[in-house]
């Protein structure tokens, strides 16, 4: 066979493969979507109450915001399947908002009012593997397929409590998740967040983010934050791979 017709062999072959996938999905009732992605939240109580309510409220600004509605619009299918999750102890892992799909400017309004809204509860403890393999559990059992697979994890603290992180990766790994981190740091007391004993951005590089392309953005302000979530979920959307420049926020003051 010439190498014209290996190459056409090779196009029809990914094309069949391509369509058994997609009628695979349609039969047993799933929806093709270009990201399925969680977002996993600390609220536990190193995180004051209205902080922890001010997280929630950059997250609800960053999914509405016009940066990230573009970043949904502009993949392959136009639409992601996303779910808020709020975690902190062991078995504490509460969805927010559930699995949503959304694909326009009223879908992510209104899956912000949503989160925005849920009945707000705590834990005590920073369990981050045992959010980690809810986060999995929550993609391999949703009604979803996509390419990509993300889970953000946001916290202010090491892990104190929980499943092992290395146990967790393996979860990850096995169904070809990429774990993110949002590490929110202080070297001072403050009312934003509680100053740690560990290099915070350091430790969520080594030992919870996994996968291809996998990044860490840290905060250190409350407008930071802002900033941070809404360059995290368009990057993260986009399916980018983000240089040195884009994962610093510093200085960068309130996201417009």
């Amino acid at each position: 066979m010439t190498h014209l017709g290996n190459c056409v062999s090779a196009a029809l072959a990914a094309v069949c493969v391509t369509g058994l996938a997609a009628n695979a999905a349609a039969q047993d009732g799933r929806v093709d979507v270009d990201v399925e992605l969680v977002l996993a939240v600390d609220i536990s109580y190193s995180v004051d109450e209205e902080e922890a309510h001010r997280q929630r409220e950059g997250y609800v600004a960053a999914l509405a915001h016009e940066d990230v509605i573009r970043s949904i619009q502009g993949g392959p299918l136009g639409r992601i399947a996303v779910t808020y999750v709020e975690w902190a102890d062991t078995g504490f892992q509460r969805a927010a908002a559930d699995w949503t799909v959304i694909a326009s400017e009223d879908d992510a309004l209104d899956f912000a009012a949503r989160v925005a809204s849920a009945p707000f509860e705590r834990g005590h403890y920073t369990a981050i593997g045992s959010a980690i393999a809810d986060g999995v559990r929550r993609i391999d059992e949703n009604d979803y397929t996509a390419p990509r697979l993300i889970i953000d994890i946001s916290g202010d603290g090491p892990q104190n409590q929980g499943l092992p992180l290395d146990s967790a990766h393996a979860l990850a790994d096995r169904s070809n998740i990429v774990v993110n981190g949002l590490p929110v740091i202080s070297s001072s007391e403050g009312r934003w967040v509680r100053p740690v004993e560990v290099n915070l951005e350091g430790y969520f590089r080594e030992n919870v983010i996994i996968g291809p392309g996998a990044f860490v953005l840290p905060a250190r302000t409350e407008d930071e934050f802002r900033v941070a979530i809404l360059r995290k979920l368009v990057l993260e959307i986009a399916g980018a791979m983000p240089s040195g420049p884009e994962l610093d926020v510093s200085g960068l003051g309130r996201a417009p």
